[in-house]
């Protein structure tokens, strides 16, 4: 059975810094790519970076480049998302996935056999 797990949510002042973790398990093969989406209530869902197998290609959001960074231990099977110079318009509930090719995101919306967690709240207060 296929499990994402989120971690590291939390409340944290303007400017500050979190860490998030996503640990997958019950994969047969690994997912060609990896994600990190939000959404807040009454907003679309947006995809806020992404992390192809190997590593070596990773996409983000126009509102989350130089800030965040996405990257992935397979060794650990695990997903982190180190946001750093965080805003209250990054307040929202951010989900993991993981997907198969071909691992497409336009918007809020991901491409491929996907599999999600639960997500982990995120409150970025001023």
């Amino acid at each position: 059975q296929v499990q994402l797990v989120e971690s590291g949510g939390g409340s944290v002042q303007a400017g500050g810094s979190l860490r998030l973790s996503c640990v997958a398990s019950g994969f047969r093969y690994s997912p060609n790519c990896m994600a990190w989406f939000r959404q807040t209530p009454g907003k679309e869902r947006e995809g806020v970076a992404m992390i192809y197998d190997g590593g070596d290609s990773t996409y983000y959001a126009d509102s989350v480049k130089g800030r965040f960074t996405i990257s992935r231990d397979n060794a650990k099977n695990t997903l982190y998302l180190q946001m750093n110079s965080l805003k209250p318009e990054d307040t929202s509930m951010y989900y993991c996935a993981a997907a198969f090719a071909p691992c497409t995101v336009i918007g809020g919306t991901l491409y491929g056999q996907q599999f999600w967690g639960e997500g982990t709240q995120v409150t970025v207060s001023s």
